[in-house]
């Protein structure tokens, strides 16, 4: 089977970095997701990434402990960065070309984002990493995944998690709950199913971007998910009468 896909953005959380540890990044878990990133590519698939902070600091977290909100969601925009520069450099050790997109200035360790220079990236064939949100607080990650995947025309946003795709119940605790193949954005925002938070269903909705969610603890799921649309579970218009 041939590639579905001609270019992606992939989302993954600060806590995917973690592997087995409490806090911090795994280098061995990053290798691992370097190396299936390096598989997509040889796909012939252009590849944007966004990835979180909640391995280093949770803006959510620090507010609830008495941290400004606004303080503590730039303290997350920073931990973005710190695990864009680490993949980064986990992708040029796979012989990878890459570079960093700040929504902030840090002109001395990565590229301000600007949305033509981020294009020509992807065209390029180089890995292109958004980091820091969009550079504004009270924006989660997932939000800024799928807008910059809207600014750059991906064709979906893989969203990376911990199960096999988006279930109706927590399957952790509940045995007999099932997976959702396929559900519509309007299905997920009116039952209020925890895929990414509402703002960022919205954005995919209204420019009609596919979303993807699948289990990155499953070795090589990454790759194979560009090639067999039963991997994970699909959100998207749906059928329209």
């Amino acid at each position: 089977m041939s590639a579905n896909y001609k270019r992606v953005l992939i989302k993954l959380s600060g806590e995917a970095l973690m592997g087995d540890l409490d806090y911090g990044i795994d280098t061995n878990m990053l290798k691992r997701v370097a190396t299936e990133i390096t598989e997509v590519v040889n796909m012939g698939i252009e590849v944007a990434l966004v990835i979180g902070g909640g391995n280093i600091f949770r803006g959510a977290g620090l507010v609830a402990s008495g941290i400004d909100r606004v303080t503590g969601d730039h303290m997350g925009m920073l931990a973005t960065v710190m695990n864009s520069l680490a993949m980064q450099d986990a992708l040029e050790k796979q012989g990878m070309n890459c570079r960093v997109l700040s929504a902030i200035k840090i002109n001395r360790m990565c590229e301000e984002y600007v949305q033509r220079r981020a294009t020509r990236h992807l065209e390029k064939g180089r890995i292109v990493i958004f980091a820091a949100g969009i550079g504004n607080p009270f924006f989660t990650t997932d939000t800024a995944g799928c807008l910059r995947a809207v600014e750059v025309s991906a064709d979906v946003v893989f969203k990376a998690t911990k199960v096999d795709g988006v279930y109706d119940a927590d399957p952790m605790k509940n045995p007999d709950a099932v997976r959702y193949e396929s559900l519509t954005f309007d299905e997920v925002l009116d039952k209020n199913i925890q895929v990414m938070d509402a703002t960022a269903i919205v954005l995919c909705r209204d420019n009609d971007l596919p979303l993807r969610i699948f289990n990155l603890n499953e070795r090589g799921a990454l790759p194979a998910a560009m090639k067999d649309i039963t991997i994970g579970t699909t959100v998207n218009r749906g059928v329209i009468k």
